[in-house]
């Protein structure tokens, strides 16, 4: 059997994964908010947990292994919006309300993370399916001296368990404190203690307890749903290293106080956060977008998450348009190689042995490279379908995006030979002595190869034997169209793509006429 080994953030190092029950390896991984639409950051750690999941399920067996992701649906943003509504005059009490606008939120959560190829775990629950079993586990603290009440509160006692409250993300209580610049409310007994149960007034969804009606703190809902459904002790759990504090760290001293003789989680995975274009993601500089954007905008999912697969999990990544050019360029060429091939029996060893080493997502794509370039179509197909690749329901959007290289070819012969005429006098002016004309003229051609013709969608290489050239992946790029009920029209979004070539052909013959014109009339000036 494969040995799979795996860095536990609480150790700091890297170790081999042996599973409590290898006949039901559990994970726990912290999933979203639903307050909006998921973010491209929100997407990572589905991509990443879902190739572990993948793995898990690949060596000890797909009946062995129970994932566990929640939803987050008691949020104030969610009772902002809910409110809202109920303001505005809609029927039903709060709960109903946020209930509805979760039901939509996580119907948008799991069709944008369908369309990067993500499976469903094994169970999907929910805070607010759980709130009883929070108020047990409240209930069970308090009994043993861990948490106590305070004006409608309930607030975790972190001085009960001050000696090993701070060590997966590697702080000290006291530094905590020493560095905290929040104001700290008054009914608390340290800066430090945070809340199990908060009071709501009449304008937030509630549920009745012993501290009166109110709503769970965010860091027992995972602790509660954790306990019931994977028990006091499992193998993984996993999120954003944003969640390591203070939610994972919290999670775990609630955990362990409740269930002392338990491990809770013995293996903790935390992938990095994500850049747009080497800056970090936000509204503020233009470059926030949300899964659903790119989906709109015709960028395939299948796209989106090899960009994902590129970067190994503990390191940044970064999207950025050249890497998603890229990666259609490779899967189209994956498609095209593997098209009317069944699948080897098994993947090729190498590409498991990546990503059993720490889940390296990087060196897998590495060797599914090489087994490409080798022309091994059914061992490809086999390897990349571990890693949630070239499978079949991902797949229409090769073939319904793909243009016919002869539609342009024309249009790209009258741009070289324009090119020739500049390069020819770029040469005629060089060697009569006037350079700065002739370097003038060497960079206009290399600016028409180099920028215009990539601006509309080609990349062009000279050779030997005259020039090579390629559609790029922004030729296919077109806002999908839908029908009035919402559902994506086939047929309309080919008119939208073959009107967009159209448009791209016409634009392109305007502006290399242009430049003709402007060439003429500086050989005219000489």
């Amino acid at each position: 059997m494969t040995t799979i080994k795996l860095h536990n953030t609480r150790t700091r190092t890297k170790e081999d994964f042996v599973p409590i029950d290898p006949g039901n390896v559990r994970m726990y991984v912290c999933g979203p908010t639903v307050y909006d639409r998921a973010h491209l950051g929100n997407a990572r750690p589905v991509v990443v947990f879902d190739v572990l999941y993948r793995l898990l399920r690949h060596v000890y067996g797909a009946d062995h292994v129970t994932y566990v992701r929640n939803f987050t649906d008691v949020d104030d943003k969610i009772n902002a919006t809910a409110l809202a509504r109920k303001q505005a005059g809609a029927e039903g009490s709060l709960e109903q309300l946020v209930q509805e606008r979760s039901d939509e939120t996580i119907g948008w959560y799991l069709h944008d993370m369908g369309a990067l190829g993500a499976m469903e775990p094994t169970e999907m629950p929910r805070a607010t399916q759980y709130i009883a079993q929070m108020i047990t586990m409240i209930e069970n603290l308090i009994s043993k001296g861990h948490a106590y009440a305070a004006e409608g509160h309930v607030l975790f006692a972190v001085d009960s368990w001050k000696e090993d409250y701070g060590r997966l993300s590697g702080r000290s209580v006291d530094d905590m404190i020493a560095g905290a610049r929040v104001e700290v409310a008054p009914y608390k007994k340290n800066p430090m203690d945070f809340v199990l149960w908060k009071p709501s007034t009449d304008e937030l969804p509630g549920w009745d307890s012993p501290w009166g009606r109110g709503r769970p703190g965010w860091h027992i809902e995972c602790s509660a749903m954790s306990y019931e459904l994977l028990g006091e002790s499992f193998d993984i759990h996993g999120g954003g290293n944003d969640l390591m504090f203070p939610h994972h760290e919290n999670e775990i001293a609630q955990s362990k106080c409740a269930h002392p003789h338990g491990e809770f989680a013995r293996v903790w995975m935390h992938n990095e956060m994500l850049q747009v274009e080497g800056k970090k993601m936000s509204k503020s500089l233009g470059n926030f977008f949300t899964v659903h954007d790119l989906l709109e905008q015709g960028v395939p999912g299948e796209v989106i998450r090899f960009v994902f697969l590129q970067t190994h999990y503990r390191k940044p990544m970064d999207w950025t348009e050249k890497k998603a050019r890229e990666a259609e360029v490779t899967l189209r060429k994956w498609r095209a190689l593997t098209a009317g091939i069944e699948p080897a029996a098994t993947a090729a060893p190498a590409v498991i042995d990546a990503l059993a080493d720490d889940l390296n997502t990087a060196g897998a794509i590495t060797e599914l490279h090489r087994l490409a370039a080798d022309g091994d179509a059914a061992r490809l197909l086999a390897s990349a379908q571990v890693v949630g690749l070239l499978s079949n329901d991902m797949g229409s959007w090769a073939d319904a995006g793909a243009v016919d290289k002869s539609y342009f070819a024309e249009e790209i012969k009258n741009w070289m030979l324009l090119r020739s005429e500049f390069k020819a006098q770029a040469r005629i002016w060089m060697k009569s002595g006037e350079k700065e004309k002739g370097g003038l003229f060497f960079s206009w051609a290399d600016q028409m190869r180099d920028k215009d013709l990539a601006n509309f969608g080609f990349s062009v290489k000279d050779t030997n034997d005259g020039y090579e050239w390629e559609l790029l992946p922004i030729l296919s790029r077109v806002n999908v169209v839908r029908s009035s009920t919402g559902k994506v029209s086939e047929s309309d979004s080919e008119k939208a793509r073959e009107n967009h070539w159209a448009q791209t052909l016409l634009r392109m013959a305007k502006h290399r006429e242009g430049l003709q014109k402007h060439y003429d009339e500086l050989i005219a000036e000489a």
